[in-house]
């Protein structure tokens, strides 16, 4: 009876308040269906669709008693780690952590955290790939760029492509963030064509005025058949959304970090090519910046 009366509480709410009531509870069981939902990007010039997205939720018994165990499971291992320490470490391996790796790639299991996108969601021409590399000893994104604009009469500007880490998540569906509090700098070991590629940070903090928020850094691969090792301070990355900069006021929340992704779209036509061997964290005691960039008062006082 309560759960009728919730779902038909959530009805009457609409659409997107369908979804908010929907996902904490049945979200497991609905992820795909409720995504589409969700969604309400369309391209322009196509005809929305007719068929109502619940009647491809599949309702078998035997799927949702598994999927009620694998999430049981998780809960299970989720409460084990946190009676351990932070992340499931003990606490003094916490407070002297200096390095750790957040991914690497030597199976098929380690690309699926990833997913890649171009700009063939907005009618581009733009294409990408990711599969393991030699020796499976690494991740190889590869592609051609495109910057053909659509013939929609909307889109004026085509050209990128995209690999993004999925967002963590908790039992049930919970959202859970990376914490990377305890470290100042970012640690990759890539092998680029000399290509520039923009490594994007998302954050989602508790503050409604900074959810979401985007922070860049561009990185400069030299091409040539070697690898290279870069380090990167988060206070080199710069925060581009909303017009704002990162200073004192608008810190990235390194607790409440969501993903991380690699974007090109220097406005190249041709192909190109990035491999990835680890990406990792790093403390360097040693660096004491925290802002890398001039910081200008808007209303300066005479």
């Amino acid at each position: 009876m309560a759960l009728t009366m919730l779902l038909n509480g959530a009805y009457l709410r609409g659409r997107c308040c369908r979804h908010r009531v929907l996902h904490p509870l049945l979200g497991p069981f609905l992820s795909n269906s409720m995504s589409k939902l969700y969604s309400s990007y369309r391209r322009p010039g196509s005809q929305p669709e007719k068929k109502p997205s619940w009647q491809d939720v599949d309702f078998s018994l035997k799927k949702g008693i598994d999927i009620l165990k694998t999430q049981l499971n998780m809960l299970k291992k989720e409460t084990k780690s946190y009676l351990i320490g932070p992340g499931g470490y003990p606490f003094d391996q916490y407070l002297l952590e200096q390095t750790r790796v957040l991914w690497e790639f030597r199976s098929q299991e380690d690309l699926n955290k990833w997913v890649i996108s171009s700009d063939v969601e907005i009618g581009g021409k733009s294409e990408v790939y990711l599969k393991l590399g030699r020796n499976n000893q690494a991740a190889l994104l590869y592609g051609v760029l495109n910057t053909e604009v659509p013939r929609d009469g909307e889109t004026k500007y085509s050209g990128y492509c995209s690999m993004r880490s999925k967002p963590p998540m908790g039992s049930f569906a919970r959202k859970k963030h990376y914490d990377w509090s305890n470290f100042n700098s970012l640690y990759l070991r890539v092998r680029g064509d000399g290509r520039p590629w923009m490594i994007n940070i998302y954050t989602d903090p508790y503050f409604s005025h900074q959810k979401d928020d985007l922070y860049n850094y561009f990185m400069f691969t030299r091409g040539g058949p070697y690898w290279e090792e870069i380090k990167i301070p988060f206070s080199k990355f710069f925060l581009s959304s909303r017009g704002r900069v990162q200073d004192d006021q608008h810190p990235i929340w390194l607790d409440k970090i969501s993903t991380l992704g690699f974007t090109i779209g220097d406005k190249v036509d041709g192909p190109f090519q990035l491999e990835i061997d680890f990406i990792g964290l790093i403390n360097d005691r040693a660096h004491t910046e925290q802002f890398a960039y001039e910081k200008y008062e808007k209303n300066p006082r005479a």
